[in-house]
């Protein structure tokens, strides 16, 4: 039978090593780390002034496809300022506007799924993304963008869509 001292010190160290764990965990969060994708800053409009912490924002972030070369997607979203916003616990809204359009040469490294996730942004500490989706339009050879968020519990009907027709000459790889 292990002695009440070492049983105690055991205990002890196993709290200190789980908190230590759920700090990591909270720190993570509070950055407001990207889930899988994170957009370049293209630009920002002050949309409101706010006396304490930053103002209100329109933010233009662009995307590149990942599995498709040449081809940008830009998207402009709303930001929130004030205290909440300057420390990342204020939720933004849930609306976004898309653009993608060809800055290169179009080119596919593997074929593409029909339809697939291809960015997800965290817009608020725990409850909503920011997510873009590709779709294929095989008939008329186009990659089409939809943007929209969702939260934990509840989608949202707020979205937008874009269109990048691809040449015929470069038919799309499919899965």
């Amino acid at each position: 039978m292990p002695k009440p001292h070492t049983l105690l010190a055991s205990k002890i160290s196993s709290f200190w090593r789980r908190a230590g764990l759920m700090g990591l965990g909270i720190a993570a969060l509070f950055l407001g780390l990207p889930a899988r994708a994170s957009g370049e800053a293209v630009g920002e409009v002050d949309t409101a002034f706010k006396l304490i912490g930053p103002d209100h924002k329109v933010v233009v972030e662009a995307y590149e496809d990942p599995k498709v070369t040449g081809v940008t997607c830009y998207v402009s979203r709303a930001k929130t300022g004030g205290i909440k916003g300057g420390l990342g616990l204020a939720e933004d809204k849930a609306e976004a506007s898309i653009a993608c359009r060809q800055t290169g040469p179009i080119g596919f490294a593997k074929p593409l799924a029909r339809q697939e996730e291809v960015f997800n942004e965290r817009m608020s500490l725990v409850f909503k993304k920011l997510r873009i989706v590709r779709m294929v339009d095989s008939r008329r050879n186009t990659l089409v963008y939809l943007t929209y968020s969702d939260r934990l519990v509840d989608g949202s009907p707020q979205n937008s869509v874009t269109a990048v027709p691809v040449d015929r000459a470069t038919p799309i790889p499919l899965k």
